[in-house]
């Protein structure tokens, strides 16, 4: 009977993270080209794409007071669901606020951050105790696929809706609160599957409960704690860059709404693709060996930028950017399971949460202190994609030896590991369909510097 209702259970995940995933994809996606609409500044674009994070990540220190308050984890994690989707209708709203919307967003985003990520070690410890660890890699790279598909379907719709709606202000602003509504209703199909998932018995350990301090003390003696302080430098050096990219493709690129959702969708695609492939990887060879491989090529993306502005070429970069990434995502996903005790995993997963938003707020606001005293490039934003890359890479270089599997797998070395990776992809057909739209795209945009 317990078999049969963790079957349905991991049924209703998938389907929850799928609809959980559409709400990102043509929601929480376009909050910084909501942002751009509202004419934010580049300080205002920096403390929106990491002041939300860091301050949701500190809500988790009080996760384990929020469980027992709501005496299980699937109250909290249904409760917050539901009112972090609520949090569509201010943002829809704060066009109408004056001159402060752009603070007003950021406010309100932060509630939606922190509603979202309160509930996260809640939702990991369900999880935990819900998957089999020796399938842990399948599963969850099964489920990110389905969630990869909705994310890209979803994206794409949000951008298309966006580009029908590109006549004069109100209208552009119609397009946004369409899919602001749309994003709300996504979440509330969501919190219907959650309500249906089955939560086994949950008692916290009392000994086994630890302060914030005493985990940074011990992080670096500890396997988790290692990977919890790599993990934040290469953050840190990720939102270096990371929120420069949407203003830099529409306000120096000049991209209309839908080509910069096409550049973005190559890389969803290119997850979509290979995050099943490296999920078994990860289950076969250890989850070390593909945070490693990955850890060291995916550093080089943001210095890919600095050559070229042509759209097919970012499309190329992207798909990279999504294939490469999506084995590192599920890598560090699964690692965080591998080195954690059920008792432990909901503090432990709350901690790096905290340090790794902390991390995120600092890494963007002294990108965003670089984008506005620099002018070494044709773009003021070109400097923080080449430092991002320079830290990336120190991160990966000084943390990821110290790092051990702690399962038994199946030793393979590097380069075979990469082929294996290669030769075993689904075919590539999707993205090869946008390479005539993207074109066509172009040809249209020539046509219309020609006629003006």
């Amino acid at each position: 009977m317990r078999d049969d209702r963790i079957k349905k259970s991991l049924r209703y995940s998938i389907l929850d993270g799928a609809f959980a995933a559409s709400m990102v994809g043509i929601g929480e996606s376009f909050f910084a080209v909501f942002a751009v609409f509202l004419k934010a500044s580049a300080t205002q674009l920096g403390v929106l794409n990491s002041l939300p994070q860091a301050l949701g990540s500190l809500s988790q220190l009080f996760s384990n007071l929020f469980i027992k308050l709501f005496r299980t984890r699937k109250r909290l994690v249904c409760a917050m669901a539901l009112i972090q989707g609520l949090m569509y209708i201010p943002v829809a709203l704060v066009f109408f606020f004056g001159t402060f919307r752009v603070y007003h967003l950021i406010f309100f985003i932060c509630l939606y951050w922190f509603f979202g990520m309160i509930l996260g070690p809640a939702w990991n410890s369900w999880m935990g105790d819900l998957v089999d660890e020796k399938e842990r890699g399948a599963y969850f790279g099964k489920r990110s696929m389905v969630i990869g598909f909705a994310s890209f379907v979803s994206f794409m719709l949000g951008g298309y809706i966006l580009q029908v709606f590109t006549h004069g202000t109100i209208t552009q602003y119609a397009g946004f609160v369409t899919i602001f509504i749309l994003a709300f209703i996504f979440r509330g199909i969501s919190f219907t599957f959650l309500t249906k998932k089955y939560e086994p018995e949950y008692q916290v350990v009392q000994e086994e409960e630890f302060t914030l301090f005493e985990f940074i003390r011990q992080a670096k003696s500890r396997n988790y704690g290692l990977f919890v302080l790599y993990l934040c430098l290469m953050n840190f050096s990720v939102y270096l860059s990371a929120p420069f990219f949407t203003p830099y493709m529409l306000e120096d690129l000049k991209f209309d709404y839908m080509t910069y959702t096409i550049v973005n969708a190559a890389a969803m695609i290119a997850k979509l693709l290979s995050v099943r492939v490296w999920g078994r990887a990860s289950d076969q060879f250890g989850t070390k060996k593909i945070l490693s491989l990955t850890g060291f090529l995916m550093p080089v993306i943001p210095i890919l930028w600095l050559f070229s502005h042509d759209v097919l070429y970012l499309v190329i970069i992207q798909i990279y950017s999504g294939f490469i990434w999506a084995g590192f995502e599920i890598s560090a996903f699964n690692f965080i399971f591998d080195t954690t005790s059920p008792p432990k995993r909901a503090t432990c997963v709350a901690y790096y949460n905290v340090l790794n938003g902390l991390s995120i707020f600092s890494g963007a606001m002294l990108g965003s202190f670089i984008v506005g005293h620099n002018s070494l490039f044709r773009s003021k934003y070109l400097l923080v994609f080449l430092l991002s890359c320079v830290l990336r890479y120190i991160a990966s270089s000084v943390f990821i030896p110290k790092l051990r599997e702690v399962r038994t797998v199946e030793e393979i070395g590097y380069p075979r590991l990469f082929l294996k990776i290669i030769s075993t992809m689904p075919t590539m057909g999707m993205i090869y369909q946008l390479i005539p739209f993207i074109k066509s795209q172009k040809t249209k945009k020539s046509g219309i510097r020609k006629k003006s």
